[in-house]
């Protein structure tokens, strides 16, 4: 079976884990510290929060910002449910806006339509989270822009995207947002095991941040409230907080893989490369890339053009799986899901998301996919496609 995805795990990475198993920490402990500095000096942001799940991160990152009942949240459709549950967890409302039809990510003249509507309305958002889809960035400049305009602050979903650039600066610098949050699971660019991270530039975040990790707890003296002099008072619940903390064991592998991020990245593109020139003459749509962003390639997924081969996007995929290839879909609009479906979202909300994932592959791309695997993935296309 050849995966669409799959970690790539170094003898160094697991000399990091065993060191730290071997140590006096296994959670909490200064390893931690060490993998937040690494992500912070690499992509130029200022804080930097590591928890043990992107949706964790999503969840503290809403918290941060005060999200709560009667705030309104909008996202992508085309994306993970975690991104759009991570509002709901907060008891705020939750509403998509359509993507765009090259890029699958959030349209930003939708985004200003959908504001100009609902500003007269009365009804703006108070966070906006666009998401990074296969780690190619949004238009973070025109996003940012309107939320100077509209008011809303920004979450950035770069679950896919660390390594990943955006106008020649690194995706996580936090420039256009408010707090940028990445995934660190098996499949995505590096990994931590399971784990996220969450990034941001405000030091007043960055501390809300850090105690809703952390089941809302301060041992620092300037934010504890006073207590009788007799009685020992070493921590104190200031929030109500969550256990969202990641162990010293996933951050030893995290510090471990950050040494070749870059290399994992280009390896991607290198995969994304052949892929596009293999691919060029078959009735598909390859992944088209913005001349402002450069993506870290999470994901390749093609679509699959019914009209001029006469298969559908079922079809080809039922090959695939046949062939031992194990393609996925990125994604199911979030609002055909069917707890969304009972909130009265109905099918043709957003009619790009919808055509896409009725069209959309993503074929295998990971840095340890061979060259005899990638041809066994291209030679399967094309049988299926031409015949």
């Amino acid at each position: 079976m050849i995966p669409y995805g799959k970690q790539d795990i170094s003898q160094a990475d697991i000399d990091a884990v065993v060191e730290v198993l071997r140590s006096d920490w296994l959670t909490q402990g200064p390893t931690i510290a060490r993998f937040e500095q690494a992500v912070a000096g690499y992509c130029g942001a200022r804080h930097t929060v590591a928890v043990n799940s992107a949706t964790a991160a999503l969840h503290i990152a809403c918290l941060a910002l005060d999200v709560g009942p009667g705030d309104r949240v909008w996202t992508s459709p085309n994306t993970f449910v975690a991104t759009a549950n991570c509002a709901i967890y907060c008891g705020a409302t939750v509403d998509f806006v359509d993507i765009d039809p090259r890029t699958y990510n959030m349209d930003v003249t939708r985004l200003s339509e959908k504001l100009s509507v609902a500003k007269a309305q009365g009804a703006l958002p108070k966070v906006v989270i666009p998401v990074h889809l296969c780690g190619q960035s949004c238009d973070m400049a025109a996003i940012h822009a309107l939320s100077r305009e509209y008011g809303f602050r920004i979450i950035e979903d770069a679950s896919h995207a660390i390594g990943g650039q955006y106008r020649n600066a690194p995706v996580g610098n936090g420039r256009y947002s408010d707090i940028s949050v990445f995934s660190f699971h098996p499949v995505k660019i590096i990994t931590t095991g399971e784990g996220g991270m969450a990034l941001t530039n405000d030091p007043l975040l960055a501390d809300r941040l850090q105690r809703h990790r952390s089941h809302g707890i301060t041992s620092d003296r300037t934010q504890m409230q006073p207590r009788p002099a007799d009685e020992i008072w070493n921590y104190q619940q200031i929030r109500l907080g969550y256990n969202y903390r990641i162990t010293d064991i996933q951050a030893a592998l995290g510090f471990s893989q950050m040494t070749r991020l870059d290399t994992f990245v280009a390896r991607r593109h290198e995969i994304a490369e052949r892929y596009d020139s293999a691919l060029a003459k078959l009735p598909i749509t390859a992944p088209w890339q913005h001349p402002d962003a450069w993506s870290s390639y999470h994901l390749y997924p093609i679509r699959v053009r019914q009209a001029d081969c006469g298969k559908t996007q079922r079809q080809v995929y039922d090959a695939f799986m046949a062939a031992g290839i194990n393609v996925n879909l990125h994604y199911i609009p979030v609002y055909r899901q069917p707890y969304y479906e009972a909130m009265g979202f109905k099918a043709g909300y957003c009619p790009e998301a919808e055509q896409y994932h009725k069209e959309a592959i993503s074929l295998p791309m990971f840095p340890t996919l061979t060259e005899t695997e990638q041809e066994t993935v291209i030679d399967i296309l094309r049988q299926n496609l031409t015949s």
